[in-house]
């Protein structure tokens, strides 16, 4: 399978890049700093701005689905305006070079409860609400779109390192909970929902979560 891959030296791009390798797909790695991402087989770096709209564009032609892991930047003071503005860029490139679209946003935009986005609680940091609004308002913008075949993964509360085990449970727009109540999975599991919806499109135009 032939992809790109926007941010791919964040942390969740790093994850993803190294699942796409393992399945043997031919990955073109989109980031601002191209020293930061791994060298892996079948990859290639290209160094793009997602503000340059008509160089991504060209860089996204040819993929059978483009994954955005794209982030504002986490303890940007602008990071809300950076992060929807950069996926705004990134969707009018993805439409313009005719590429499905998966997009890796955050948690804050699930369910907290019947009408109260997780996001809006006062339990949530502050240090993350602008990232995690403007990965909210991205999200309803997305759904409004037209002539785009999109798919937008939310994961769960908790994502840290972990294990590869490639079992978990999926869900809509309400956090998936495990026996223990927690809403959590490894990012390496992450990448491989995220892989796994590239090569099915099983959620195209819908969000969807995953977790334990």
């Amino acid at each position: 399978m032939k992809v790109a891959l926007i941010g791919a030296s964040g942390f969740v791009g790093k994850a993803i890049l190294k699942e796409a390798a393992s399945r043997g797909w031919e990955v073109t790695a989109i980031a601002h700093h191209a020293d930061k991402v791994e060298k892996l087989p079948g990859v290639t770096v290209s160094q793009v701005d997602v503000t340059d709209v008509a160089a991504l564009a060209k860089a996204l032609e040819g993929n059978a689905a483009t994954i955005s892991a794209f982030n504002g930047g986490w303890g940007d003071p602008d990071i809300y305006n950076k992060h929807l503005n950069g996926s705004r860029d990134i969707v009018k490139a993805a439409k313009a070079a005719k590429s499905r679209l998966i997009v890796v946003g955050g948690a804050g935009s699930l369910e907290a409860a019947p009408g109260v986005q997780i996001v809006d609680t006062p339990e949530f940091p502050a240090l993350y609400k602008d990232g995690a609004r403007a990965a909210r308002d991205a999200l309803n913008e997305i759904r409004q779109e037209k002539g785009l075949d999109w798919s937008f993964i939310s994961p769960p509360i908790m994502l840290a390192p972990g294990a590869r085990t490639g079992k978990f449970r999926y869900g809509a727009d309400k956090p998936v909970f495990d026996d223990k109540g927690e809403s959590r999975i490894s990012v390496e599991d992450l990448a491989v929902a995220i892989a796994d919806e590239a090569e099915t499109g099983k959620h195209t135009g819908k969000r969807f979560t995953v977790g334990y």
